[in-house]
């Protein structure tokens, strides 16, 4: 086991050498980058009127010193070549140095922390959501398969699932924001936060947090019900499942005590990705729907305002969370199951 354990960790080295390399050499050949937004920005700014969105590279230095845009090239480190910028980065990634953003002058790592807490309100209760619901529907759905319940649930599962997550947030945002004005539009608190109590903290965080968290839960909820049923259709159809019904056991003691574990094998073996992937994967179109600043709106501008450090230091982080979940998520297979051996 130890040494599957450090050939998968030696493994991440090229993986992420390689989304690395790849990432940055894009970056190299997409037009309008930082030194072309600052001039465009710059040139706007000085006319009073706004930039193009496109083009930069071209027309945004035309009458600028070029004394002036050598300064900017050096102030994001453009005057050197591309392959000595990439091993500078790489220098600065092995000791877990995320870089500085080009246009928000804050280190890349504390830009992840002050996201965080979004991410996490929004990937937590969904996980929970998700799991503590979906599970027991999965069961109960696999008890009586085939069943008016079975066939109802399953319609309603599925059409939740076809429902696009910021289709369902716009209809929760229009009905019970706008209409009838239950919930708030907007943010994940009040503005009157730090005046209240500890209580009223509580219900003023699920009221802000109960329209994105719905909008979120549905793919992620028939996915583990139906994936749920299905393991115990299949668990329940073998044989020792009907020795255990001969010997004149109660079928919830079959239920549980034999079917359930074997059952939820691919369900906890995927609880650290799942776990891990509702706070970091974020949604950027639910947070840009309710205002809610997380990493799904800090990835996406820093994409569009080409803030390369963001980019590449949070693609970085993100790569190896997921290399050492996938690496949890498949030795969990050895803690449930025993028969499992990797040698």
């Amino acid at each position: 086991m130890l040494a599957y354990i450090l050939k998968r960790l030696l493994l991440m080295v090229p993986t992420l050498l390689g989304v690395l390399i790849i990432t940055f050499a894009v970056v190299q050949f997409v037009p309008g980058g930082p030194v072309e937004q600052y001039l465009a920005e710059a040139k706007a700014g000085a006319s009073g009127g706004g930039a193009e969105g496109g083009g930069f590279s071209y027309r945004g230095a035309q009458g600028v010193d070029p004394k002036r845009i050598e300064q900017i090239k050096a102030l994001y480190g453009f005057d050197k070549p591309a392959h000595e910028r990439f091993f500078q980065m790489l220098g600065q990634f092995a000791r877990f140095d995320l870089g500085t953003s080009f246009f928000q002058n804050k280190a890349v790592s504390q830009l992840i922390i002050e996201k965080l807490p979004v991410s996490i309100s929004l990937g937590l209760w969904t996980f929970l959501i998700s799991y503590l619901v979906a599970v027991p529907l999965g069961v109960a759905k696999a008890v009586r398969a085939g069943s008016r319940f079975d066939l109802v649930t399953t319609l309603l599962v599925l059409v939740g699932y076809a429902i696009p997550g910021f289709v369902l947030g716009v209809v929760l945002l229009v009905v019970f924001g706008g209409q009838l004005q239950w919930f708030p539009l907007r943010g994940l608190t009040s503005s009157n936060w730090d005046e209240m109590s500890w209580a009223a903290r509580v219900v003023d965080y699920l009221w802000h947090i109960a329209l994105p968290v719905t909008a979120m839960v549905l793919g992620s909820f028939a996915v583990t019900a139906i994936l749920t049923k299905n393991a115990f259709l299949e668990e329940i159809r073998k044989q020792y499942v009907i020795t255990a019904r001969a010997k004149g056991l109660a079928e919830r003691q079959v239920l549980y005590k034999h079917v359930f574990r074997n059952a939820l094998i691919p369900i906890i073996t995927g609880f650290p990705a799942a776990f891990v992937g509702a706070f970091f994967t974020g949604s950027l179109l639910i947070e840009t729907l309710f205002s809610l600043d997380g990493l799904g709106l800090l990835s996406y501008e820093s994409v569009i305002r080409r803030d390369y450090p963001v980019v590449l230091g949070t693609l970085y982080f993100f790569t190896l969370i997921g290399l050492l979940t996938k690496l949890v998520s498949d030795l969990c297979y050895v803690w449930v199951d025993p028969r499992v051996r990797f040698e």
